[in-house]
């Protein structure tokens, strides 16, 4: 039976903001856009995001893009790349403003301009007292935008195949992406979709780890995509873990709790942060916090029968700042912890979050990669944007309020470049059947069913060996130990079977090729954090405490053929105002 195919003017892999907000600025322009989704759109991990996005609006203490730079550089352990972070904090404005137009419910101040709260590492005057830059709907704020998004790609009539899932990028021999070969969930047909460009926009892969604020979906699955089609994967090793998850469990208790006031508590009933940030105290940049709670745990300070969590109190703020601010928080612990959080402290501990690394981009979403005989290039028609890339603005380790910022900014930089790559390449190229071969034999290899060792068991033993071996605090020998037992569980991966039954779920099919997504993700993140000899942002080697900026000032590029990496350098210039040279980060 032949293939079945669709052709778009851009195929974008992702229904989260990125992907939703570039699409809008294709469709709305006149573009055929697809928009491939494992999950139903509003479902995307964009849902997720609580505490707001970072702008420079100053609508309740002065603020100016240029100090959200300055917080955005340090808060990165200076690894970001100043041009675009400079582009992105300068972008800030007019993306928010642009939210608010099509509609995104900001909660508000008693004179009607968008609310704003105080968040960990934003400050004024390039560090001097604290900034309240972080623009809010309650603590839903990623649910808004996302629907909001949505609803006016539905009004533009985006294309939306819901529950697909996209298998394999496709690029001819010029290396010119194609478009992707991707599979409809619920038949387990194969579709292969043609486009001029496509856009990668899955998010991240929190699922490496057993305990985790990501959803199922979070597999990298977009990264590893990038990967196999010959792709380098920069600074995978810099992977944040969000000081406030629910201690067992996982999920987020927002950074927007603490700052609304809420404050950390170890069972002596001291407010931890001071020991650690006394300047910033609690609302200190994530790695600063995380490193902190699980110093305080490890040395004995911890809360509970176990001592294996500290205290989140927001009981002191009063039950209305509780119930108007933070009603999300309040249903989670309800729901979860069957405790009320204006009555009761929250138990809470570090929590893996957020992947600094990712897909390498300019900040115009183009894909750039190291050409086969000569400098970087640009990867004709591949654009990301999102979790999944990198380019680089969260540098060691990303502030809170930034992701949502990420994906908004460099999402519509993404589709504006692309309605020009559209207007200079207005054919379709071939596609080259070689290529949709090598992606078929992807869904083929798992065809095969009988005995041998089930996905899901190797999944759970892959999160494991990863929390185990890669966690907050890293060494050599840990991370060595690591890297072997992981390419002996990759070896067991590629002979692991479905279970022999007469039928099989489709889902079971795409969790196995989701594992084997993460399994290569595994793989660059051990390798360049074992590389990696220094302390920096969310990267803390026991054995190398310090930050070493003559040799390790630059960005990790991790190939999958030979398991190499590279380096490159950041880029420390700015477009328009002076750089932020690296000095001792502090808070």
């Amino acid at each position: 039976m032949a293939l079945p195919r669709r052709r778009f003017d851009t195929l974008i892999i992702g229904a989260g903001g990125a992907g939703l907000n570039a699409a809008l600025q294709l469709a709305d322009s006149g573009a055929r856009v697809a928009v491939v989704s494992k999950v139903f759109p509003t479902r995307s991990h964009t849902v997720a995001a609580q505490g707001g996005v970072n702008a420079a609006l100053g609508n309740k203490l002065p603020d100016d893009w240029h100090w959200h730079m300055f917080d955005t550089v340090k808060g990165g352990d200076y690894l970001g790349d100043q041009d675009a972070i400079e582009f992105m904090c300068r972008e800030a404005v007019p993306t928010v403003y642009e939210l608010e137009h099509h509609g995104v419910p900001f909660s508000r101040f008693a004179d009607g301009r968008i609310y704003q709260r105080p968040f960990g590492g934003m400050t004024r005057d390039f560090g001097g007292e604290q900034a309240t830059r972080t623009c809010a709907a309650a603590d839903r704020t990623g649910h808004a935008i996302l629907h909001t998004l949505y609803q006016q790609n539905l009004r533009a009539r985006t294309h939306f195949f819901d529950e697909y899932w996209a298998v394999d990028l496709l690029r001819d021999e010029e290396g010119v992406a194609l478009g992707a070969l991707v599979l409809c969930i619920e038949t387990g047909e194969p579709l292969l979709v043609e486009a001029r460009t496509t856009l990668v926009a899955t998010g991240g892969c929190g699922q490496l780890f057993r305990t985790t604020t990501n959803a199922h979906i979070n597999t990298g699955d977009g990264m590893a995509m990038c990967l196999r089609a010959g792709i380098p994967i920069q600074d995978l090793e810099f992977f944040q873990f969000h000081p406030t998850g629910i201690a067992g469990k996982g999920m987020l208790i927002t950074e927007g709790a603490r700052g609304e006031g809420g404050y950390l508590e170890n069972k002596d009933g001291e407010r931890l942060m001071a020991r650690y940030a006394p300047h910033a105290k609690d609302l200190a940049s994530r790695d600063v916090v995380s490193r902190a709670i699980a110093v305080e745990v490890r040395e004995g300070r911890g809360c509970g029968p176990d001592g294996d969590h500290v205290l989140l109190r927001l009981d002191h703020l009063g039950e209305r700042v509780v119930a108007e601010r933070l009603p999300g928080i309040r249903d989670l612990c309800r729901t979860f912890l069957h405790l009320d959080p204006a009555r009761d402290p929250i138990p809470v501990f570090p929590t893996a979050h957020y992947a600094m690394g990712g897909i390498p981009t300019d900040r115009f979403g183009r894909v750039v990669a190291p050409a086969r005989h000569g400098p970087e290039e640009v990867v004709p028609g591949l654009y990301a944007a999102g979790e999944c890339a990198c380019v680089s603005v969260h540098g060691a380790n990303r502030l809170g309020g930034n992701s949502l910022l990420d994906i908004l900014v460099f999402g519509r930089a993404a589709g504006r470049d692309i309605l020009a790559f559209l207007e200079a390449n207005p054919h379709h190229r071939p596609t080259e059947e070689a290529a949709v071969e090598r992606a078929m034999a992807r869904l083929e290899r798992w065809e095969r069913k009988g005995e041998g060792e089930s996905p899901q068991a190797l999944r759970d033993e892959l999160q494991r060996l990863m929390e185990d071996h890669c966690g907050v605090f890293r060494d050599r020998a840990t991370m060595a130990e690591g890297l072997q037992r992981l390419e002996a569980l990759r070896a067991r991966i590629a002979e692991a079977r479905l279970q022999d039954h007469s039928r099989v779920f489709n889902t079971a099919r795409i969790e196995a090729l989701e594992l084997e997504n993460l399994a290569d993700l595994a793989l660059a993140m051990v390798t360049c954090a074992h590389a990696r000899e220094e302390s920096r942002g969310a990267h803390s080697r026991v054995d190398f405490p310090e930050r070493d900026d003559r040799n390790w000032m630059k960005h990790s590029l991790f190939f999958l053929e030979g398991a190499r990496v590279d380096y490159k350098p950041v880029r420390t210039r700015p477009l328009t105002v002076e750089s932020f040279p690296p000095k001792k980060r502090v808070y």
